[in-house]
């Protein structure tokens, strides 16, 4: 990504800009972290097309590592975590994302969970998209 590690951990930490993503429906925190409201141990709703996830914040070391793990979903939902590590680069950032999970539905929960794993890419990948676009945009400091 053209853009830096603080701006792309910003932009993922915050959930209130989930919803400029596509089939993001709304995004809100209903506990505060520890140190920031996006932080350690915040929990959040994410409402995307077709399910909703909570999610707590497990990891938060600005500006190279975001981890969290979905606690509830609809559909169900057993998660292992999820991980995104950023390293600044000459030209910007290298975002690396990593999400261990299965849907839980007996019989298509194979089938959907490879659904939702190619959902899932795309929506981030058009997310850090979107985030670069946004910080280019933006006029320098």
């Amino acid at each position: 990504m053209k853009i830096s590690a603080e701006q792309a951990f910003d932009m993922m930490a915050d959930h209130a800009g989930y919803t400029a993503f596509p089939g993001v429906r709304s995004a809100k925190v209903t506990k505060p972290g520890t140190t920031e409201p996006n932080g350690l141990g915040a929990i959040r709703e994410v409402a995307l097309r077709g399910a909703w996830v909570e999610e707590e914040i497990t990891v938060f070391e600005r500006p190279r590592r975001l981890g969290y793990k979905i606690v509830r979903s609809r559909p169900p939902i057993e998660h292992e975590g999820g991980l995104i590590e950023l390293t600044p680069t000459a030209d910007g950032v290298d975002v690396v994302w990593t999400s261990i999970f299965r849907v839980k539905i007996p019989i298509i929960g194979g089938l959907l969970t490879r659904i939702a794993a190619r959902q899932m890419t795309a929506l981030f990948t058009r997310g850090l998209a979107i985030g670069e676009e946004r910080a280019r945009s933006r006029p320098a400091a």
